[in-house]
């Protein structure tokens, strides 16, 4: 009962203040007046919980919200935001990585995740450099994305611990 009485007095606290704050009309915080706020508030939700009661399965969901709220508020309120995909995946990665500090669990995973999100970040570069491998491997340039595929079907129906 006393993990229901945090969580949901952490977003009733939350969102109380969210309402306050616009119903006060303060000027400083009415690029705040969003979903990404709200999403942000139920994400520290979970993230207090995961700390403060010792439940490391509320740390994902909690840097999850977190990250996106703060990411879409990023992309409409600063210029200079990534747009691209991998910077979804890079929050989920990092979500996985702060468990596997708590649970000692799952970090092949998260730095695959953390990888592939910072190729999603840096695709130009990462294509120019294949270009870089003209001649015989030029096919990789291409087909890329199926070495992916390949191992990801190795992992799913192949290796077997």
């Amino acid at each position: 009962m006393k993990k229901n009485n945090l969580f949901s007095g952490i977003i009733l606290v939350g969102i109380g203040c969210y309402l306050l704050l616009q119903q006060l009309g303060m000027p400083v915080f009415t690029n705040f007046y969003s979903w990404q706020t709200l999403v942000i508030i139920v994400g520290i939700a979970f993230f207090v919980q995961a700390y403060v009661e010792n439940n490391p399965s509320s740390i994902l969901p909690g840097i999850i919200l977190v990250g996106f709220g703060f990411h879409f508020h990023g992309i409409n309120q600063l210029g200079f935001w990534p747009k691209q995909p991998g910077t979804l995946l890079f929050i989920v990665g990092l979500g996985m990585l702060f468990t596997y500090f708590k649970t000692k669990n799952g970090l092949f995973h998260s730095v695959v995740l953390l990888l592939i999100s910072l190729l999603f970040l840096n695709y130009d570069r990462f294509i120019n450099w294949l270009g870089f491998l003209e001649g015989g491997f030029s096919f990789i340039r291409e087909f890329w994305p199926l070495l992916l595929v390949g191992i990801g079907f190795y992992l799913l129906f192949i290796k077997k611990k």
